[in-house]
């Protein structure tokens, strides 16, 4: 049986509902999908599905990087789609881990960020290794969907109506731009849900190649680490890693490419590591610094313009951030804790 068959199934729904609501999410989403399930609005997105409908073009948007003043370009399908895309991801994720390798930690079922760090620095000889980093630029919105079929193809053998519907999304060249309909080149789509399997998918010959060589090797969609005790070999993982990605379409980005030394520690997916010691990156730390100053500044305005007590602020203030510190944005299962 296809995937697609269980996106009408409503017991599937209920146990997708149950697992929501077992994570740290907005009681706002929970109760929004509970909703849904329960008006069964994803029976008129899966019978178009069915019956190979054209689906509703994604929109386009550019949203601030939290960073810098560059912008990113994400998109986003109509809410009743989306949420069919949510369920038909989260089944496609688990059906289909036993393609990827043990090095890569991104959006895999009972694997996160944290156990890539926990494995790394478990290891009695971590402090003695040199290690190579990169990040790869632009990496959704660059992956050439001609590369991508192929092996989209390949791992999906199994379920062709799973397989031939993903690629008709992949393979719809226009998007919305607000009231214009535009063609572009949009890759994976950063923003819509299935684009994690593609982005785990994309480079799974790069994690095996690695994996055959025994190397300390650990990727996070675009984010990528290797180390060894000898810097040489470090150099050459490098080489091999731009080979690559050259090959896949791919370039890495050059301000986040670096080398280190065993005495320099390392960091990585927004940890930091040096002597045994753990912690929060500093790059990271800044970030969310400088989100808590921006936000108390316009909370003071919020305060001073509408004549409220600073203490609403105060809580707000708390409210806003434990929910970014501790709980899962909708569209992740990742979240600082």
């Amino acid at each position: 049986m296809s995937l697609l068959g269980l996106l009408c199934d409503e017991q599937c729904w209920k146990k997708y509902y149950g697992y929501k609501s077992s994570l740290a999410v907005r009681s706002a989403f929970i109760k929004e999908l509970g909703k849904y399930i329960e008006n069964k609005d994803y029976l008129p997105v899966c019978l178009r599905i069915y019956q190979n409908e054209p689906f509703p073009l994604p929109s386009r948007s550019e949203i601030n990087k939290s960073s810098s003043k560059k912008k990113r370009v994400v998109y986003m399908y109509p809410k009743k789609e989306n949420t069919v895309l949510k369920l038909l991801t989260h089944l496609v994720l688990r059906k289909y881990d036993g393609l990827f390798c043990g090095g890569l930690y991104s959006f895999r079922p009972n694997r996160n960020a944290k156990d890539a760090v926990k494995h790394f620095t478990r290891l009695p000889d971590i402090d003695k290794m040199y290690y190579y980093k990169a990040d790869i630029s632009n990496y959704f919105n660059s992956i050439p969907v001609d590369k991508l079929v192929p092996l989209l193809n390949e791992a999906l053998s199994d379920d062709p109506a799973l397989c031939s519907f993903l690629c008709r999304l992949l393979e719809e060249p226009f998007v919305l731009d607000g009231r214009q309909t535009l063609r572009e080149q949009k890759g994976i789509m950063a923003g819509t849900p299935i684009s994690s399997f593609y982005a785990n998918l994309y480079l799974k010959d790069l994690d095996g190649i690695f994996e055959e060589k025994g190397a300390l090797y650990a990727r996070y969609s675009d984010d990528i680490i290797v180390f060894d005790k000898d810097p040489e070999r470090v150099r050459e993982y490098r080489d091999l890693i731009h080979r690559v990605l050259h090959e896949k379409g791919l370039r890495i980005n050059p301000d986040k490419e670096s080398f280190g030394s065993p005495e320099t520690g390392w960091c990585f997916l927004g940890f930091s590591y040096k002597k045994g010691v753990i912690d929060i990156a500093p790059v990271t730390l800044s970030k969310i610094k400088a989100k808590m100053r921006r936000k108390a500044r316009a909370l003071r305005r919020w305060c001073i313009r509408n004549d409220i007590e600073p203490e609403k602020a105060a809580s707000a203030f708390i409210r806003i951030f434990n929910r970014k510190l501790l709980e899962c944005p909708e569209n992740s299962e990742l979240s600082w804790s």
